[in-house]
């Protein structure tokens, strides 16, 4: 519905912890013109120069403080993905992304009340980590 906000642009960037780089994120809007729990949010798909990203390997957050992996967030239902709020989607890997562009893919697929079937919005975008 609003696939235009799927990635935020200049969010790309590595995560240093103990200044080692554990992985890197992006941010990204919810594609519904509505609030929704997050155990509503189906799945999220990342592919970084065509390859998938593991699932097990991604992690969401709405605050920059509680993450979820996707498996968690089924069972989430006391925190609320805002239309407009800008989410962090983190992905474990040692090393994060080398320096430079990367051609970015993300797929959220959400259930939303009224439609049976889950539906969902895809960008893909270059973007250099910042």
């Amino acid at each position: 519905m609003f696939d235009n906000y799927v990635l935020t642009d200049n969010s790309l960037k590595n995560v240093k912890k103990d200044g080692k780089n554990t992985g890197y994120e992006m941010r990204t809007r919810i594609t519904y013109y509505r609030g929704i729990p997050l155990s509503m949010v189906h799945d999220i798909q990342i592919e970084v120069g065509g390859r998938p990203v593991p699932r097990e390997s991604i992690r969401f957050s709405l605050d920059g403080e509680q993450y979820f992996t996707l498996e968690e967030m089924t069972t989430v239902t006391s925190y609320k993905w805002e239309y407009g709020q800008e989410a962090i989607v983190y992905v474990e890997q040692d090393g994060g992304l080398p320096e430079g562009e990367h051609e970015v893919k993300l797929t959220q697929v959400t259930r939303v009340a009224y439609i049976p079937v889950p539906f969902s919005g895809t960008q893909t975008k270059t973007m250099a980590v910042q």
